[in-house]
């Protein structure tokens, strides 16, 4: 069976294969400092959630509900990304969603109640959704010849993103704010805003004669929903995200519900360190495993028994489950980002990417949710990982599926 991509849309101008005015280091230093925006502003939260929850006196379903507003918000916003895209160009739409993440992010910080902290969290993660179409895009067109090193390298710089917030906001910014969960989050507004500026200043122009920024960008921005392609990449990422979020989500209570608050800075930083050195890892050699599906596969056997051990070995275990659920879930997202540059027309990127974004995330709010209320009503705090552990199951499923059409090899 052939591969599903959408068709090429007709009087598309052809994209350049290069951007020769500018050094390619430079697109890879804006990818890995734009992927740090990706996630920054979000992983300053659970280091701060059981102080947030205490102060605003929040269930677990509240929790999960405002944990689930970054995944929310990616499915419902991405196809204004690729809508960005379509008609702004890849430049002023990746510098219009870091603004509003480093707002949306600073906004949160004064918010006086939880109705506020939904509201302001929702700008925030807005601003997110709009990059999520638009990072592939970018190294479409600004890497062409390099799409899975240029792909790694933003992913890393996501998850350094990741690590820094979890990793600085006990023991570094929350000292120099007077402890104060809000203003922590405003700080961490400041380097998002730094970046947009050097994303202004010095992303690739377009090679057009004219020098118009961007005319090459796609011009089709509706997801081709009747392409079955896109609903598999949206189920792969619905598992991998959804293990991911609601990882970070609930490890910290449920950590605190068991006894060992003490462990919860040490477990969240080796959820996403763990992460950093699939990162590296993929860096070298994730040209070599474009496209394959057994990486896909034992990511979701090693996800299932990590969760596992977080659920039932509750100790100094903890730590080290959580490092590993952290490696084999990020191996899977960076080579599962590399997919729609290879599997479609470069004009197809940003609108495939973005069909997939909204199947995914929108999935991975309803695991949260589910994953909440199952602690709700059970009473049960460990059975809140079962959804996780489905979803680790469905990833080596959905991967043959792909390979049974040739999506994957």
């Amino acid at each position: 069976m052939a591969i599903e991509c959408p068709p090429r849309a007709e009087g598309v101008v052809p994209m350049p294969d290069s951007h020769p005015r500018r050094p390619s280091w430079i697109a890879l230093l804006l990818l890995w400092l734009a992927g740090n925006g990706l996630r920054l502003t979000i992983l300053a939260v659970p280091p701060v959630l059981a102080t947030i929850r205490d102060d605003l006196r929040l269930s677990a379903t509240e929790v999960g509900l405002l944990s689930s507003i970054p995944p929310a918000m990616f499915a419902i916003a991405a196809l204004a990304g690729s809508l960005l895209v379509a008609h702004v160009g890849v430049r002023v739409a990746m510098v219009g969603g870091l603004a509003l993440v480093a707002a949306g992010s600073a906004l949160r910080g004064i918010s006086p109640n939880y109705i506020a902290l939904l509201a302001t969290t929702i700008v925030m993660s807005a601003g997110v959704a709009l990059m999520q179409p638009i990072m592939p895009t970018a190294v479409r067109q600004w890497l062409p010849a390099r799409i899975g090193l240029g792909t790694a390298l933003y992913t890393n710089g996501l998850l350094v993103g990741e690590i820094l917030a979890v990793l600085l906001t006990i023991p570094v910014v929350l000292p120099l704010v007077g402890g104060s969960w809000r203003l922590s989050l405003v700080a961490w507004s400041v380097p998002i805003a730094i970046v947009a500026l050097i994303v202004y200043a010095l992303a690739p122009p377009s090679s057009s004669p004219q020098g118009a920024t961007d005319v090459t960008a796609p011009r089709k921005w509706m997801p081709d929903w009747h392409e079955g392609q896109v609903w598999r990449l949206g189920g792969l990422f619905l598992c991998i995200n959804a293990i991911y979020f609601s990882a970070n989500a609930f490890l910290p209570i449920y950590l605190a519900s068991k006894g060992r608050p003490d462990l919860i800075g040490s477990a969240l930083l080796a959820l996403n360190l763990g992460q950093l050195p699939a990162s590296f890892l993929l860096l070298a050699v994730a040209g070599s495993l474009e496209r394959r599906a057994w990486p896909y596969v034992a990511s979701g056997v090693v996800s299932l028994v990590s969760i596992a051990g977080i659920a039932l070995m509750v100790g100094p275990y903890t730590v080290v489950w959580a490092a590993i659920l952290g490696f084999s879930d990020a191996a899977a997202l960076i080579l599962g980002l590399t997919l729609p540059p290879l599997l479609c027309h470069p004009d197809d990127v940003a609108r495939t990417s973005a069909g997939t974004f909204v199947l995914s995330y929108g999935g991975a709010v309803l695991i949260a949710l589910l994953a909440g209320a199952v602690w709700d009503i059970t009473r049960a705090p460990a059975l809140a990982f079962v959804p996780l552990a489905l979803c680790a199951l469905a990833l080596t499923a959905i991967s043959g599926s792909m390979w049974r059409n040739h999506e994957l090899r």
